[in-house]
């Protein structure tokens, strides 16, 4: 799958490829040609995704084959076990969680994962966790804190199931007891926003001590399409209410609502995911040895501080 506005660099690397093929078959001197034509590609990456607007970056965030949750935990853990279930109702597929080592230290990884196909859609929900997704996230982090174990949150969600059961079970009180709860865990905790982060669906496994954010990534208090909806009565305005949101991971920075942007690989996560899911564990490993070194009481005044504060004004 290719968006938009990936066209003419695919069409250029279709030229590339041609021209290779080219110089195989034949004894045509084309050395230079490619040379000039690879030069040209990479400049034409470099400028393209430098400048994308927020609504192309919702695009990207959403992109088919971007690393999902277990990508990553795949990726970055040894050992990972996946526990399941929240002791209540089921186990929520849409949620997933266990243990991992990464680096030498044993870790809780929690997230929203997605399917790769219809089938895999249909049994995640696209990634949309019921009540018990949220309350198995809060029983997975109850159990490392038990056991002095350091939590990392994964984000990628388009928002928390609003189906008619859901709702029936408890929805809202579940999100909000995470919020509650999450502030209160005396162990460190890292959120990472991997794609789409769209509202209480995902800060109901978004309160930690540092919250890190993928290059082209999203976080909102609502999606672009469903603003536009609200606004204009029409999806047709995504584009203006994305731009409106400030959701990109630049926004989110200048806002003082995430501490830290990790870079993805040009043309993004889906073109080099090896390469994405390294940098994901080196901004882990690296802001976490920081916050081992911090004692359980002073953690939590500080995660306190840190969300009470967002969105403060001072009048004179």
């Amino acid at each position: 799958m290719h968006l938009e506005f990936e066209k003419p660099i695919i069409e250029l690397e279709e030229k590339l490829t041609g021209m290779k093929d080219l110089a195989k078959d034949s004894d045509a001197n084309v050395e230079e040609a490619i040379k000039t034509l690879e030069n040209k590609l990479l400049k034409l990456k470099k400028d393209t995704f430098k400048n994308l607007t927020p609504w192309q970056r919702v695009q990207l965030s959403r992109h088919p084959e971007r690393p999902y949750t277990l990508d990553y935990i795949y990726g970055m853990t040894t050992d990972f076990i996946e526990l399941h279930g929240d002791r209540t109702v089921r186990d929520d597929k849409a949620m997933v969680g266990g243990l991992g080592v990464i680096g030498g230290q044993t870790f809780m990884l929690v997230g929203q994962q997605k399917g790769r196909n219809t089938k895999q859609r249909q049994m995640r929900n696209f990634g949309m966790a019921n009540p018990e997704g949220y309350r198995k996230a809060l029983r997975l982090m109850r159990m490392a804190e038990k056991f002095s174990i350091p939590i990392i949150t994964l984000i990628d969600t388009p928002g928390a199931f609003p189906g008619l059961e859901a709702e029936e079970r408890g929805q809202g009180e579940a999100i909000a007891r995470n919020l509650q709860e999450m502030f209160k865990i005396k162990v460190p905790i890292i959120n990472v926003i991997i794609g789409e982060g769209a509202s209480g669906g995902a800060l109901g496994i978004g309160v930690g001590d540092r919250v890190l954010m993928l290059e082209n990534a999203w976080y909102s208090v609502i999606s672009p399409e469903n603003c536009s909806t609200i606004l204009w009565r029409s999806w047709d305005f995504k584009e203006q209410a994305a731009d409106a949101l400030k959701l990109t991971a630049t926004d989110m920075l200048k806002n003082k609502l995430i501490d830290s942007i990790i870079k993805e690989p040009l043309g993004g996560a889906h073109n080099d995911m090896k390469s994405a899911i390294s940098h994901v564990k080196k901004a882990i490993l690296d802001n976490y040895k920081d916050l081992a070194a911090i004692q359980s009481n002073k953690l939590i005044d500080q995660r306190i501080n840190k969300f009470t504060s967002m969105g403060v004004t001072l009048e004179s």
